[in-house]
């Protein structure tokens, strides 16, 4: 009860204030995810605007610049990339600053590969704190899953990561599986940060942090990469969502299997004990004993 979705997770180190530098770059990552059979492509925070709002905190930048790299959903920045959703007939999701009325917000963007926009997301938890007067800087106010054609699904960004609260919100809602857009950490604890977060929910999970690229599903990472430049392809599981039809197909396979699987492992122990063998230790993901090597 798994549909399985070929994904590509994007990593680039986008200019800053440089909105159409950066849609140039990752158009071309899009292709080159598109060209090696992405269904959905995943893109890091901050691709458009290069994530411009840490200058303007520490002081370095003026706020007022934000409205340089702030952009709205309904301008053509947004609209180039709906129509490359629909020319590669991929999905894709990546982050920019959202222009709203007189506000900016950290936002993560899910284009499906009609181009349609089907969902946006703003980030709920800033690493940098909060204060009632960054007009440039918002928090998102709630997180919901939102319908794709792999299923419903939930967005993060970077340091929401860290909190299993923000993920799980989105899969109380139904999401099962979770994209990542960040602009962050590379260490190790991040990567045990999202793999927690996948096993924590059993989601899959594909981030596009600057700098790693990293593809979780079954509670396992499937493709990770530590590289700046970098478009990294695998595969996730997307579980069926829970329902009464789901579980009894679930079920009836399972009982299908058990009725070859358990005479199966009944003739095997019959011919261990005629052997004197003793049995291997290991278990495989379905309980069978496996020798060391793997082996049955």
């Amino acid at each position: 009860m798994f549909t399985q979705v070929r994904v590509a997770a994007c990593s680039f180190r986008p200019r800053q204030f440089d909105v159409t530098a950066n849609g140039d770059r990752l158009e071309e990552l899009f292709r080159q995810a598109a060209a090696a059979g992405a269904e959905l492509a995943v893109a890091p925070e901050g691709a458009l605007d290069g994530y411009v709002v840490m200058p303007i905190i520490e002081g370095a930048e003026p706020a007022e610049r934000m409205r340089e790299a702030a952009v709205s959903l309904r301008g053509p920045e947004i609209g180039r990339f709906q129509a490359l959703a629909g020319e590669l007939g991929i999905c894709l999701a990546f982050g920019l600053a959202e222009r709203i009325d007189g506000d900016c917000y950290n936002c993560a963007v899910f284009i499906d590969a009609a181009g349609s926009i089907c969902a946006t997301y703003h980030k709920m938890q800033l690493a940098e704190g909060y204060r009632d007067d960054w007009w440039f800087n918002r928090l998102g106010e709630r997180s919901r899953a939102f319908a794709t054609p792999f299923g419903r699904c939930g967005m993060l960004i970077c340091n929401d990561r860290w909190n299993p609260d923000i993920a799980r919100i989105p899969v109380l809602d139904g999401a099962r599986y979770l994209l990542i857009p960040s602009y962050g950490s590379r260490s190790r604890s991040q990567d045990r940060a999202v793999l927690a977060r996948a096993r924590e929910n059993g989601v899959p999970i594909v981030e596009a942090n600057v700098g790693v690229t990293l593809i979780v599903s079954k509670g396992e990472v499937v493709a990770c990469e530590r590289k700046i430049n970098a478009v990294t392809v695998g595969a996730i599981d997307v579980p069926a969502a829970p329902a009464a039809a789901n579980r009894d197909l679930q079920e009836q396979a399972f009982l299908r299997w058990r009725a070859a699987e358990m005479p199966n492992r009944y003739r095997q122990g019959e011919a261990r004990r005629a052997a004197g063998v003793e049995p291997p230790v290991n278990h495989d993901r379905r309980g069978r004993l496996v020798a060391a090597g793997g082996r049955p």
